[in-house]
């Protein structure tokens, strides 16, 4: 009999509707439970596309005996971290407290006042490697519960303490210069890889963003053999194209298989402004195709994007993308099978498991490369496919959104640039409540959940994306507006920055949001006796890239972008004030904060702001000059000479003498009109 989990949107709650766990979905309803059964919620998160969140539920969570001891002393709650960052936020940062460590699957156990008071990750059926068994921990938990759960909830004010440590972060007066950000520089220098390019040892994940300011400041050594490195390595899905989600060695050969439309949107762009940087096919490549399986593998009819493909099918991690030698035989025949084999860089014993390989790629390429990949793509298609999660996320879609809207410009293919002009309309139309607030995630045509910062944030950037590529008033208008209810909804007019959660939904209304609330009795008046959204007993703020940029960061950087735009003092305003809370933590940790480093580069850089003003086709040969190169240091608005009393760096533009005229400022200074392409790219 299906548990209450068969009435959610979300794959990953759905796959656990069959199991003998009694799960609640996160809710008023479970809340309402512990709370009348004095009863500590055990609160298991994880993701669809998670291996280890599988493992953790066939070994335990479908066992009957292990459910039963879960439903007897525990309320049940089952949630997709994807749907709910802030509930998984709160958890993992007490995880991190407590053990050290973090990761999904994500346990953590929560008074009934929503207080963790432990947590873990995996954990096995049976006692191994030196962890407990599933059944231990039950035990354990239930026991302390049990004979010291006054002793447990005396420490709550100190524990969320710890856990607003993100709030209580004050504003630096240090300021924001050129030598600080050489030292972040400095930093990555010393953190990376030049062996395998990236940064650390294994497991290695792909720094989209750190790479971002990287190109931004010109640096080109560990950018582009980075990007060399992942395009030629396993991580890279060398048939279909996009990369999963990271590679458990140091040298990008064999990775975590499952696919994430997050990774895949930050990649492509960052393919993108490598090959703008570089001039490498390879770079444009790799952006192409990465683009092209999110259309044809992830995108829904009405043009949004799915969150992610799973790691497993059959059964087995990878089975979907690996080979054996013999296949390749098969498949291909022998003169293409020898070629592939040896670029594909295949060996009879395998690089995987049971003799399967992971196929890499050697450079040059062959010259039958392309019915190579056609070929085994054909026989791919014939496999099981890996399960997908068809949830649409306005964050991760706005991402794609930046991605398609850019390199649809840029290579000036139609079909990005249509696909990005879709979505976007889809989330504006589709993703909003009653009262015309974004919501978060949308399935089978209902949209649910109150968005979270990094929705607009990332929205927000999408829409200045989508507008410099398109010059379609409607992106800009959105973009202000979207900025606007940002700004009112999560911003900290106390110490600066931005809340990753609403107002009207967190915690701390009435007070200052940086004190925990004191005693028991006042989480239990925190927590509400009803309403569909407990409330939970902090109001945090993101801040580092995990694993996408944070909300504050994307937020700092579109509001300087608009700011530019529009003229509008307020929204570099509070942009400054991300960037003073955060500025010192980026140089020091520049791997967690690589899209914070981006927006300070942008703030002290002199940023050009070019209006374009003429007939469209006479505009095109002065917009190519703008986008031929990767200029990170400008704003792009374009017209035929009507829209200066919308986007307001128009105003007052007009076409010289009939021909297209570009105006090139700083700060809203701006020199004499031009109208050649040569003239302009003199004044970049």
């Amino acid at each position: 009999m299906a548990n209450r989990l068969a009435q959610e949107s979300s794959p990953y709650l759905l796959q656990h509707r069959d199991n003998p766990v009694d799960w609640y979905p996160w809710g008023a309803e479970a809340l309402r439970r512990a709370r009348e059964l004095d009863r500590p919620l055990l609160v298991s998160i994880g993701y669809s596309a998670c291996h280890w969140c599988h493992v953790m539920a066939h070994e335990s969570f479908e066992d009957p005996e292990t459910a039963a001891v879960m439903n007897e002393r525990f309320v049940c709650v089952k949630v997709d971290r994807e749907e709910r960052p802030d509930v998984d936020a709160l958890c993992m940062e007490a995880c991190q407290a407590m053990t050290g460590r973090g990761g999904w699957p994500l346990n953590a156990f929560l008074t009934p006042e929503l207080v963790p008071f432990y947590a873990g990750t995996y954990f096995p059926r049976q006692p191994a490697h030196g962890m407990p068994s599933w059944r231990m921990v039950l035990d354990a938990v239930a026991e302390a519960w049990e004979q010291r759960r006054e002793q447990i909830r005396q420490r709550a004010p100190e524990i969320l303490r710890s856990l607003q440590a993100s709030v209580r972060l004050a504003p630096s007066e240090e300021p924001i210069v050129e030598e600080r950000l050489q030292e972040a520089q400095a930093a990555l220098r010393g953190a990376y890889d030049a062996r395998h390019g990236g940064f650390g040892g294994a497991p290695k994940f792909p720094p989209a963003s750190v790479i971002e300011f990287l190109l931004a400041r010109g640096e080109r050594e560990m950018s582009l053999h980075t990007l060399e490195a992942m395009a030629h390595g396993g991580i890279y899905d060398q048939l279909g194209g996009g990369f999963a989600r990271y590679s458990v060695d140091a040298a990008w050969r064999v990775p975590h298989f499952e696919k994430m439309l997050y990774d895949n949107a930050l990649l492509a762009r960052a393919y993108l402004h490598g090959w703008q940087v570089s001039g490498r096919p390879l770079f444009e490549r790799v952006c192409r195709e990465t683009l092209d399986w999110a259309l044809r593998e992830m995108r829904g009819a009405e043009g949004g994007f799915y969150a992610a493909l799973d790691a497993d099918s059959e059964g087995q991690e990878g089975r979907y993308y690996v080979w054996t030698a013999a296949e390749l035989r098969e498949r291909l025949g022998p003169a293409l099978a020898a070629e592939a084999i040896r670029h594909f860089e295949v060996s009879e014993r395998g690089n995987f498991e049971d003799g399967r390989n992971v196929l890499q790629a050697r450079d040059p390429e062959p010259a039958a490369r392309e019915e190579i990949r056609r070929r085994l793509l054909e026989a791919r298609a014939q496999r099981v496919r890996p399960g997908t999660d068809d949830k649409r996320l306005t964050a991760w879609n706005a991402l794609m959104i930046s991605a398609l809207a850019e390199a649809g410009t840029v290579l000036e293919e139609p079909r990005y640039t249509e696909a990005a002009r879709g979505c976007a309309g889809f989330l504006l139309e589709e993703l909003r409540d009653r009262e015309g607030r974004l919501l978060r995630t949308w399935k089978d045509g209902r949209a649910r959940i109150g968005g979270y910062l990094e929705d607009y944030a990332f929205l927000l950037e999408a829409l200045i994306t989508l507008y410099e590529s398109t010059f379609e008033v409607r992106w800009y208008r959105a973009a202000v507006e979207l900025a606007d209810e940002l700004i009112e909804r999560f911003a900290d007019p106390q110490r600066g920055g931005f809340f990753t959660t609403a107002e009207a939904g967190g915690a701390g209304r009435g007070r200052d949001a940086g004190e925990p609330v004191a005693d028991a009795s006042g989480l239990r008046r925190l927590a509400g006796a009803g309403g569909q959204e407990p409330a939970l007993p902090v109001r945090r703020k993101d801040l580092e890239d995990s694993p996408v940029p944070s909300g504050n960061s994307a937020a700092a950087y579109g509001l300087l972008r608009l700011a530019l735009l529009s003229g509008r003092a307020r929204y570099e305003q509070h942009a400054l004030g991300v960037l003073r809370l955060l500025f010192p933590l980026a140089v020091r940790h520049p791997l967690a904060f690589g899209h914070l480093l981006c927006a300070a580069d942008f703030h002290i850089s002199p940023v050009r702001e070019v209006a374009i003003v003429g007939p469209e086709p006479q505009r095109r040969p002065l917009l190519r000059v703008v986008r031929q190169r990767l200029r990170p240091h400008l704003v792009l608005a374009a017209g035929g000479g009507e829209e200066g009393e919308a986007v307001p760096l128009l105003a007052g533009r007009r076409a010289i003498g009939g021909r297209a005229a570009a105006y090139v400022c700083e700060r809203f200074v701006c020199g004499p009109p031009v109208t050649t392409p040569e003239e302009l790219a003199a004044a970049l």
